[in-house]
């Protein structure tokens, strides 16, 4: 075994020794690759650890600049197209108002109708008694009788110096004086039959009639009680308040804005609290043309028929009025209104990113709804709610509401 495997070496020729500046130049050989390829390793090392984590910082800064874009909900505008209310408060009052004083001054012999009472116009309401009165009648009737009895006295004396002056049987003067005095006494007789008719005047007014168709509201006076004309400089005292309410005067100040719209023939509603769900249908007859410069508001006249009496005047009523839309106007809801020093504004979103500041003018209120008049079209997708920090041009991200304003 041993000679076979001596037998099987090979003969190698003998190595010839490298000279030392070979063996030098292989070791930096391999120094240099080794160098290079740990740097490249290492390079390696780098980029897989630092690549991942500036994809991860790229992305979330862009997710960072897309949440911090707001979104906004946006609704479009809706025309006012269709006829609007307002409701004002309104003041009922009778159709004719007034009190019923005394023309002459006396006592209260009697009251015939109460309160609440309806009475027809020339109806008796009361009697007063005026002794003083019906004296004085008396005696300018007894003076008209005595100026009557000089009158024909003086009548026939004249009558017949006429006759005898034409025999020169009175002189001239006699019959001058005659006439001068038959004038007087026609004179006299005239003014005594005017004091009987003032007398006559005064004693009728002792009845007090109504002067209208109404209601009696009020009674102030009782029987016995010295009844003062004023006739004597004293106080005057009111006997009864009567008033129409057949039709009724309702009166509403509407607002300058809505002025316009408050014509003579406007249909107007009535609503009172102690009947809900009813409505009282009357007319606006007449308005003052005037805006009063205290309130500026426009006074305007309506009349509601009352037939069954249910309106009492007085009362508290709401009236709805039916406005007409206003032109080119859109109903916008209320959250989209910003209010800043730069005076009322609306935001929008323009090219479906950007938002838009407008300025605004406003027309009637609705409660959750106002009227844009000025500031708007009608292809404006208006933002709800905006932030307080939203400013001009700034990006946002616009979503459709649902929500009031469609």
């Amino acid at each position: 075994m041993r000679m076979d495997e001596q037998s099987t070496l090979e003969v190698r020729p003998p190595v010839e020794p490298r000279a030392p500046e070979e063996t030098q130049r292989s070791s930096a050989a391999r120094v240099v690759v080794t160098a290079i390829f740990a740097l490249a390793v290492v390079v390696g090392v780098v980029v897989a650890g630092i690549l991942p984590r500036v994809k991860a910082r790229q992305a979330i800064g862009a997710e960072t600049e897309d949440l911090a874009i707001p979104s906004v909900s946006v609704v479009h505008l809706q025309a006012s197209s269709r006829a609007q209310e307002i409701v004002l408060p309104a003041d009922i009052q009778p159709f004719i108002d007034a009190p019923v004083f005394a023309r002459t001054n006396g006592y209260l012999k009697s009251w015939v109708n109460d309160i609440g009472t309806s009475v027809k116009k020339g109806q008796l309401l009361a009697e007063i008694e005026t002794p003083e009165v019906d004296a004085q009648l008396r005696q300018g009737r007894a003076d008209l009788a005595t100026a009557q009895v000089n009158l024909r006295l003086a009548q026939i004396t004249a009558g017949r110096d006429q006759e005898l002056i034409k025999t020169d049987a009175v002189s001239k003067q006699d019959l001058d004086n005659a006439l001068s005095d038959l004038a007087a006494k026609q004179s006299a007789v005239r003014s005594a039959e005017e004091n009987v008719h003032r007398l006559e005047d005064l004693v009728s007014f002792e009845k007090i009639y109504a002067p209208f168709d109404g209601v009696i509201t009020a009674r102030k006076t009782d029987v016995g009680q010295l009844i003062n004309s004023g006739s004597s400089g004293g106080p005057t005292t009111e006997l009864f308040h009567l008033a129409a309410i057949d039709t009724l005067r309702v009166f509403v100040n509407v607002p300058q804005t809505d002025s316009p719209a408050a014509r003579r023939g406007l249909t107007v509603d009535l609503t009172l609290p102690q009947y809900p769900g009813r409505r009282f249908s009357g007319t606006l007859v007449r308005t003052a043309d005037a805006i009063d410069p205290a309130s500026r508001t426009l006074l305007v006249e309506i009349d509601v028929k009352n037939p069954t009496r249910e309106l009492l005047p007085g009362a508290f009523a709401e009236a709805h009025f039916k406005l007409p839309p206003s032109a080119r106007a859109f109903l916008l809801p209320v959250p989209a209104l910003i209010f800043r020093a730069q005076g009322l504004q609306v935001a929008t979103v323009d090219d479906g990113k950007h938002a838009v500041l407008k300025s605004v003018k406003l027309g009637r209120d609705f409660g959750t709804q106002v009227e844009v008049l000025t500031g708007l079209k009608e292809s404006d997708a208006v933002i709800i709610n905006p932030p307080d920090s939203l400013v001009d041009g700034e990006v946002v991200r616009p979503v459709t509401s649902t929500g009031e304003g469609q």
